[in-house]
Formats: structure tokens, C-alpha cells, sequence
């Protein structure tokens, strides 16, 4: 009786940083639509999965930012350090969004 090699599936190539990028921050926008607390919005799975992923995706959040402004203002807080809104724009989405954004530019990021 000869032994035939079991079937193997071929296994699915490596998911790319940016796939992986998308496929979480869609899960967490959709997942935290209806949350107003930011300890909530941060404390979710995939957000800290994305901000695990380390400095990688700051060019990620950064166009991201700029295509729905939203909340990657706290990722992008927590992956670099830095925190360029002003005391006074905290809590207006929009200026934090324009102030994350011109911090990237002026840290050479291209999106």
C-alpha cells in the first residue's frame, strides 16, 4: 500500500502592513461608531493593534487623517511622542487634524 503526501493548502501569503492597516482601522471605526468615551475608543483591540504596529504607519494615519479627519490624532499621539495641537484647538477634530498634518509634513512624512 503506497502512501500518498497529504494535501497540503497552500497558505496565504503574508498580509502587508497596509492591508493589515485598513483591515483594522476599518474594524475599529466601525466597531466604535457609536462610542463617545476615549478611553473606550483606545482601549479597543484594534486600535492597539494599530498603534503596536509601531512608526510604520504614521504615513497610514497621516492620510487617513486627512481623507475623514476622525480620531488617529490619539494613535499618532501614542506611536510618536509628539503632540502638536495646541492647548487651545484640543477636543476640535478638525484643528487637530491640521495640526498632525502640517507636523508631518514638516517631519518629511509622505502620504
Amino acid at each position: 500500500m503506497s502512501t500518498l503526501p497529504a494535501k497540503q493548502t497552500p497558505a496565504a501569503p503574508p498580509e502587508s502592513m497596509e492591508k493589515k492597516f485598513h483591515r483594522l482601522a476599518s474594524a475599529w471605526l466601525t466597531e466604535t461608531a457609536y462610542i463617545s468615551s476615549s478611553s473606550d475608543l483606545v482601549a479597543h483591540p484594534a486600535f492597539q493593534e494599530i498603534v503596536a504596529m509601531g512608526p510604520a504607519v504614521v504615513p497610514l494615519l497621516l492620510r487617513e487623517l486627512e481623507k475623514r479627519s476622525g480620531h488617529w490624532h490619539r494613535a499618532l499621539r501614542r506611536i510618536t511622542g509628539a503632540d502638536p495641537v495646541a492647548p487651545a484647538d484640543r477636543g476640535n477634530i478638525e484643528k487637530a487634524a491640521a495640526a498632525w498634518l502640517l507636523w508631518g509634513k514638516e517631519h518629511g512624512y509622505q502620504w
